[in-house]
């Protein structure tokens, strides 16, 4: 979905009013109404995905897109992936009906030149390469580059559906924003498992079924991991953000700094380079990559990119039922609140039951046994959610396919990215 209104952002922020700000534009609470979705996209050749497409090439059919009268917004990834989001939708259905009709149109565009959207979580075949030269991305790259190669990995060649939903009432309950924001971070464990699909790098076998969620757990040591569980939502992600190091501090006229060490609270306090304004602080917002990221509403960012399609509107159609649904939300959180033991002490993506979900899949028998009861919970929500026929039958086929036998789409790819793996896997 896309974000809200950025308001007053040119004057010099003080830690108090940034503070405030965090509290009140992160979490915005009330009755779920709303449900969005954003499609990361590989860009392939239809007749041989494994050759590059020439930049000239990828960059004409960037530009032919965005020239298509959307619903949906489009931007482009750094390594060219192509990303679609939804309008903030009423319903489940007008949201699926409102992409679905975008896609359409831009398949159509695409086909007509050669090429074809690739759901899958990272890239199987060819290295990471930067397509945009902006500096935002040459600054991320930079930064990133300090601690590994996953960084690149991440901008370049990694594709996934991201869901939004409402924050959640404020009082407690089903619906309460506090027990969404626990819930998404122990379900997600269980999304990245069952929607697993990037189990091969650079032609290789990594080991993992989502390469693409270990190569995000490993980033650098703060930007991809969840604040604190056991504190208030809004009290542990504003002290998350402005503890958070500063990637870069732009400037509209000269080049753009990188420091080392200094945290947004520091840069309050210190108003070097220069003071920080009310921009600076949405940017930084922009540079934490958590698996779930308050927006105003709550992004889930953990589910890798799907296959066929249509594949997409599964893990859409799952998530939106297991939290809008007062039935289901209550009865998924009695079957992953155990899941909390497992996840212990450490943060999402780095403790145990997330590296799990992404090295085996549904092959784990907690989160398969943990998958099959979200499922029937989500099979049993869509039609009360108003999920059309087509739509239920393909998260029943999903349901048959994978999550019954314990089997995620990354053991429906090659036999190779199920085999050995490579020399150098990812290891977070």
């Amino acid at each position: 979905m896309r974000p809200p209104d950025a308001g007053d952002n040119s004057r010099p922020l003080g830690e108090a009013e940034a503070e405030d700000l965090l509290r009140c534009i992160c979490f915005k609470t009330g009755p779920p109404r709303t449900v969005g979705v954003e499609l990361e996209w590989l860009v392939h050749e239809k007749h041989d995905p494994r050759r590059r497409v020439p930049d000239d090439r990828l960059t004409a059919a960037h530009e032919s897109t965005r020239a298509l009268p959307l619903n949906s917004a489009v931007t482009v990834e750094p390594g060219g992936q192509l990303e679609l989001s939804s309008a903030p939708a009423a319903s489940l259905m007008e949201c699926v009906d409102a992409v679905s009709a975008d896609l359409r149109a831009v398949r159509s565009l695409l086909d007509r030149d050669g090429l074809t959207l690739a759901g899958i979580g990272i890239d199987p075949w060819q290295p990471a390469r930067r397509l945009l030269q902006e500096p935002r991305y040459e600054a991320m790259e930079a930064y990133l580059d300090r601690t590994s190669p996953c960084g690149r990995i991440m901008m370049c060649s990694s594709a996934s559906i991201q869901v939004c939903l409402d924050a959640g009432e404020e009082e407690p309950g089903p619906l309460g924003h506090g027990r969404r924001w626990q819930l998404a971070h122990l379900l997600g464990a269980v999304l990245t498992a069952a929607f697993a699909n990037s189990p091969t790098l650079e032609g290789r076998a990594t080991g993992w079924r989502s390469t693409r969620q270990a190569i995000w757990a490993q980033l650098d040591p703060v930007r991809p991991i969840a604040p604190p569980l056991d504190r208030e939502p809004r009290a542990a992600w504003t002290g998350h953000v402005l503890d958070a190091p500063v990637m870069v501090v732009r400037s509209a006229d000269g080049p753009w700094e990188r420091p080392q060490g200094l945290t947004f609270r520091r840069w309050i306090r210190s108003g070097a380079p220069r003071p920080p304004t009310r921009a600076d602080l949405d940017y930084h917002l922009t540079t934490l990559f958590p698996p779930v990221r308050p927006r105003g509403h709550l992004e889930l960012r953990m589910i890798d990119a799907q296959p066929g399609a249509d594949g997409w509107q599964v893990p859409l159609a799952v998530t939106a039922a297991l939290f809008d649904d007062p039935e289901a939300a209550e009865r998924v959180y009695r079957t992953v609140k155990p899941l909390a033991e497992r996840a212990g002490s450490r943060p999402a993506p780095r403790n145990p039951l997330w590296l799990d979900a992404a090295r085996h899949g549904l092959s784990d028998p907690e989160l398969h046994a943990a998958a099959v009861a979200c499922f029937d919970a989500a099979l049993e929500a869509l039609p009360r959610a108003g999920a059309s026929r087509a739509v239920s039958e393909a998260v029943a086929a999903f349901h048959e396919r994978h999550v019954l036998p314990g089997r995620c789409p990354a053991d429906d790819l090659a036999p190779q990215a199920r085999g050995t793996s490579r020399g150098k896997e990812p290891r977070p």
